[in-house]
């Protein structure tokens, strides 16, 4: 088993990366309410794993699959199961499925009589490495992906690597995107391993699988413990995010999964920070095949234009007194947030 601690003082937690279901913290374990939140596809293959980590038997309820139903909507029906249970504050609830019922749980954990405990079990490569660590929960809107939420933080984050075995290969890549996002703002060298071990990652080797998660998740973890809020350093982990949220939002929640939408920010990251001086021709072309070689896009949907990010990257959460804000790579493996990008010079660079 691999492990690393997110430090954050009494709300310090640990992330336990295995082959199983069988790290559980023994005092969650005891927990005599647990309702466990997942969906119609990842509840037959492991629901009755996880419910036997409990001396309590746990209820659940299934939330429709995919990026669509990261809503208000679901977020309603949740609370909604919760009182019509009779659930007290001592819950215990558990994320048991990807990024959507993960950051969906969470934000349910942050509002039910102002704060109950949750448990992340992640079962995408995409939620194992990013989104289950670090404790940003929300819920999409037409008008803007995660705008609205809170940060909750977890009481446990268990990854079970079995749970790839059953990922489609499309979400498999998806999650790679998120990978390849902290060589290219932190790590170089990471990138070079990734690159020396791609055929060992696509082969899901279980002890690549498990070094690389854990390298992602203690990168995430020392942010997160520098900057929990994102007040500064942790936006740096949005790479990639900014056109990537407005692909998402415009292409049609679902319709492009996370990491693809992310993988095309990316090269639009890359290509901006290339036009400033900052990144070689060689530079940007290494970023593409980094990414092609997970079977990740690195070209902007073709319905869409410059003109079309726009409304959506002036209402990113990055924004601020009305200035659009961009991370950007002075070098691979270096990430920097600017904020002098101007209309003007995203026509140009993509126009």
């Amino acid at each position: 088993m691999q492990k690393v601690e997110v430090q954050l003082g009494q709300r310090s937690y640990p992330i336990d990366i295995n082959t199983g279901f069988s790290s559980l913290v023994a005092s969650l374990a005891d927990t005599r309410q647990v309702v466990i939140v997942s969906n119609p596809t990842v509840a037959p293959l492991y629901l009755a794993k996880v419910n036997a980590l409990f001396s309590h038997s746990p209820v659940h309820i299934l939330i429709e699959d995919g990026e669509a139903f990261k809503s208000l909507a679901s977020f309603e029906k949740i609370l909604s199961f919760l009182l019509q249970q009779g659930v007290s504050r001592d819950v215990l609830l558990v994320a048991l499925g990807g990024g959507v019922i993960g950051d969906l749980t969470g934000f349910v954990a942050a509002s039910y009589q102002r704060g109950v405990r949750f448990l992340q079990i992640p079962t995408s490569l995409l939620s194992q490495v990013d989104s289950s660590v670090g404790g940003k929960t929300a819920v999409n809107h037409p008008l803007g992906k995660n705008m609205i939420g809170a940060f909750k933080q977890p009481e446990q984050v268990i990854i079970s690597t079995e749970t790839l075995k059953t990922l489609p290969q499309r979400e498999f890549a998806a999650g790679m995107a998120e990978v390849v996002k902290y060589a290219l703002l932190g790590d170089n060298r990471f990138l070079d391993w990734l690159l020396q071990h791609s055929e060992q990652i696509l082969q899901q080797q279980p002890d690549i699988l498990a070094q690389m998660i854990k390298h992602c998740c203690q990168m995430k973890a020392d942010i997160v413990s520098r900057d929990e809020t994102e007040q500064g350093e942790r936006a740096l982990l949005n790479l990639g995010h900014t056109f990537g949220h407005a692909i998402e939002a415009f292409m049609g929640y679902g319709n492009w999964l996370h990491g693809e939408a992310v993988a095309v920010g990316m090269m639009m990251a890359a290509t901006l920070s290339a036009h400033r001086g900052w990144l070689s021709q060689h530079d940007v072309a290494l970023v593409s095949r980094a990414l092609q070689c997970f079977s990740l896009p690195v070209a902007v949907p073709d319905s869409m234009q410059i003109a079309d990010f726009l409304p959506y990257m002036k209402t990113d959460k990055k924004v601020k007194n009305g200035q659009m804000r961009f991370v950007l790579l002075p070098a691979l493996g270096q990430a920097r947030l600017v904020a002098d990008v101007t209309e003007a010079e995203l026509v140009q660079v993509f126009g």
